[in-house]
């Protein structure tokens, strides 16, 4: 049987549902319908359907579907059942916001290490860590099972930081640097461009702008 692909858009609002649907457990809700999921997160019925029909679906009709094990359905498929351990390197104003927000503990993900190049940095309480010289990375990674590499350093050090890491069991990058990098087959690569996304809504609002004056 043919593997379907699914979309990746379908992946990213799975993860929107789950947060809605995590309100929702806390606020004691047992039972949600696809509208009401669609109502709390800014997407249409038909849609939610349609990305839970991608799993089999997990619903009974006129009933709905069950909140605690809908979650836990959705957690699963996205790999949140179990730890992701993480180390962040660059410690500029975004990696110091990254390595302070605690959302990354509540979906299952635990930032393990800081580290940087600059002296006046290294040594620096944050949050529960202490930010180290970049020089002992490697080391750290055969001492410790990281899995994700966060990398919020300048475009032109981001490549020599993962040739440096190569063999070290980085299974995952995440990279805020406006670059592209190269790391071996099988390391999945995210790249988060914020300026991108800011041009994007920069086109967007124009357009519709222009449009609203035809």
């Amino acid at each position: 049987m043919k593997k379907v692909k699914i979309p990746e858009a379908t992946i990213a609002r799975l993860s929107v549902y789950s947060r809605f649907l995590n309100r929702m457990e806390k606020n004691g809700v047992d039972t949600v319908s696809s509208g009401e999921i669609a109502k709390g997160t800014a997407s249409n019925s038909a849609q939610v359907r349609k990305d839970f029909a991608y799993f089999g679906g997990f619903g009974k009709r006129g009933v709905g579907y069950d909140v605690i094990d809908l979650n836990r359905n959705i957690k699963e498929i996205l790999g949140l059942n179990k730890e992701w351990r993480a180390i962040i390197v660059g410690m500029g104003n975004l990696g110091k916001a990254l390595a302070y927000y605690h959302g990354f503990s509540t979906r299952g993900f635990k930032i393990m290490g800081l580290f940087d190049n600059d002296p006046q940095k290294i040594g620096e309480k944050i949050d529960t860590l202490t930010v180290q010289d970049d020089q002992v990375m490697e080391k750290f990674l055969d001492n410790n099972e990281i899995d994700i590499m966060i990398l919020t350093l300048p475009a032109e050090y981001t490549q020599a930081v993962v040739d440096r890491v190569e063999g070290k069991g980085i299974k995952g990058i995440l990279n805020f640097a406006p670059t592209v990098i190269h790391a071996s087959e099988g390391t999945q690569i995210r790249n988060v461009d914020l300026a991108v996304h800011l041009e994007v809504m920069s086109y967007n609002l124009t357009h519709s702008i222009n449009k609203e004056q035809e």
